[in-house]
């Protein structure tokens, strides 16, 4: 906060500790992760300024600093625009003035190229605008292009583009200690920080600064940085001992796994002695399954809201152990295998080939946090209740249950049918429920036959079937609330010639309590608030 003009300021929340600039650098800030409709932008029109940014897209902090790494574009950009505030310089000016410029890169910039505009840094010139790659997609039709992807709104974060000309210059750069062809970017202090590590869980990647440990075949240190945006991938690494740099950088979505391991590849053919067998299963592992055995979710989520609903859709990982004694995760439609590295209760695991390092943290004896071999974020264990599977049967449960209400409307108006004026309100009632749960669910799966493609979900976030959907759950879930008071009435009916059968109003009781079960569920996901869109 010393550093950040005071509209940007981070209120404590409830946590004692404030968040440093270290924090922000090593991904430590204890910020949620929103991302949907206001990363990156389509149209130019809807950049701003980084400062109207950080103020109108701020995230709630959800847990104390320096306790847990997730990843944060927001705090990245956050330290950009805290360097600008002190200096009084703008960032893209900063970054030209300090960096590229010395260093020659003269095709790098974080400018993007959209029409000029008041309030906004300089576009991107017109000879640099016009060597841009264009960005594409994969079709059922073949290759599609896409627009440019614009992120000058967090440019700290994200908003860099370069060729692999001027990359290798910077890594000569961070191989030479802060020095390049006379020009010193930084001095002996930075450089002896970035080759200090910094606190994190044993065995876990750490940040240092911005950059991060990169475990690298043969037990060759690494340290660099990985990016992604909707449709470009890229990898730059370091090898210090080794002297290398590699840098890489991908066109569509597709190419995210050549740019995550290709530096690997490279050191492992060219750098380090021929791996060794795979690591062995252990039997104990299987005795033990328990300890591991579970879902766990994502903390690079958001935390609230409609965007922290399909964050928890998206954001499981499964762990079960195999008959061979490896663990199996699987996550994001894939799954790896890790073999145990000494005793499975150390909670310390090797991928198959053994260059990246699972590690659990233990409580009473169960596993309840592993954090992912990048070292960008840590997966929980979640209860039953907080599963997708759960809300998936609960769903298909509700949904039978309501197109089961209103079929019996329809049956019972083709014949004549005894019911006290209590129990006829009360049915008008839950058929109403039943239409506006059909209603919600069909539209939630409109959404999400159109949520493969991720640019068609951060452009058009969150659409209008996402709130219709949301905005008939919370009706339907207001009512359900208040339909458990009429089951008195229900069950006392009128006259034995002019109530429901028994059978009837079982089911009106057991379709009730449905209803209310999953306007909870819906409740505590952050389903039924159409408005946080």
């Amino acid at each position: 906060n010393l550093y950040l003009p005071e509209s940007l300021r981070i209120a404590d929340q409830g946590f004692e500790r404030p968040i440093r600039v270290r924090d922000l650098m090593n991904h430590t800030p204890g910020f949620e992760d929103r991302a949907l409709g206001q990363l990156f932008e389509r149209d130019p029109k809807r950049v701003r300024p980084l400062e109207t940014w950080l103020r109108q897209e701020r995230p709630r902090r959800v847990r104390a600093a320096g306790t847990l790494v997730g990843y944060s574009n927001f705090g990245a950009a956050l330290a950009g625009e805290a360097v600008a505030e002190v200096t009084g310089t703008p960032f893209e000016v900063l970054a030209a003035q300090d960096i590229t410029g010395p260093l020659a890169m003269t095709r790098t910039s974080f400018r993007e190229p959209r029409p000029a505009r008041r309030g906004l840094p300089a576009p991107l010139s017109a000879v640099l605008s016009g060597d841009l790659s264009q960005g594409y997609r994969w079709t059922s039709e073949g290759l599609r292009s896409r627009s440019f992807e614009y992120a000058g709104q967090a440019a700290p974060a994200l908003a860099a583009s370069s060729t692999a000309g001027d990359m290798a210059r910077f890594m000569l750069m961070l191989l030479g200690n802060g020095t390049l062809d006379g020009a010193a970017i930084y001095g002996p202090a930075t450089s002896a920080a970035f080759s200090t590590p910094q606190p994190a869980p044993v065995g876990v990647p750490a940040w240092r600064h911005g950059l991060r440990e990169m475990p690298l075949p043969g037990g060759v240190f690494g340290l660099g940085h990985q990016g992604r945006t909707l449709t470009f991938s890229s990898s730059m690494v370091l090898a210090p001992a080794a002297r290398l740099g590699v840098f890489v950088a991908t066109n569509t979505s597709t190419g995210g796994p050549l740019a995550d391991t290709l530096a690997g590849r490279i050191v492992g053919r060219f750098y380090a002695p021929p791996p060794g067998p795979p690591h062995p299963g252990d039997n104990r592992l299987v005795g033990d399954r328990r300890a591991f055995d579970g879902v766990y979710l994502t903390d690079r989520r958001a935390w609230g809201g409609l965007e922290a609903f399909v964050d928890r859709l998206a954001g499981e990982a499964r762990v079960s152990v195999t008959p061979e004694g490896r663990l199996a995760v699987a996550n994001d439609g894939e799954t790896r295998r890790y073999a145990p590295d000494g005793p499975p209760s150390a909670g310390r695991f090797f991928d198959e080939d053994g260059v990246h390092r699972l590690v659990f943290q233990f409580r009473r004896g169960r596993a309840m946090r592993f954090f992912s071999p990048s070292g960008d974020l840590a997966f929980e264990r979640i209860g039953p209740l907080r599963e997708r599977r759960t809300l998936l049967i609960l769903t298909v449960l509700t949904a039978l249950a309501s197109l089961a209400a209103v079929a019996d409307v329809a049956a019972r108006a083709r014949r004549d049918f005894r019911e006290s004026s209590s129990q006829h309100r009360a049915g008008l009632i839950q058929t109403t429920q039943a239409v506006l749960w059909i209603l919600a669910i069909g539209l939630f799966a409109v959404w999400a036959m159109n949520a493969g493609d991720p640019a068609a979900v951060m452009y058009r976030w969150p659409g209008w079937p996402l709130i219709v959907a949301s905005a008939c759950a919370l009706v339907a879930g207001l009512m359900a609330v208040f339909t458990p008071i009429l089951l008195p009435l229900v069950w006392r009916g009128g006259r034995r010639v002019d109530s429901w059968t028994g059978a009837r109003k079982a089911r009106f009781t057991l379709t009730a309590l449905l209803f209310l079960a999953y306007a909870a569920l819906l409740f505590t996901w952050g389903g039924l608030e159409p408005w946080s869109a």
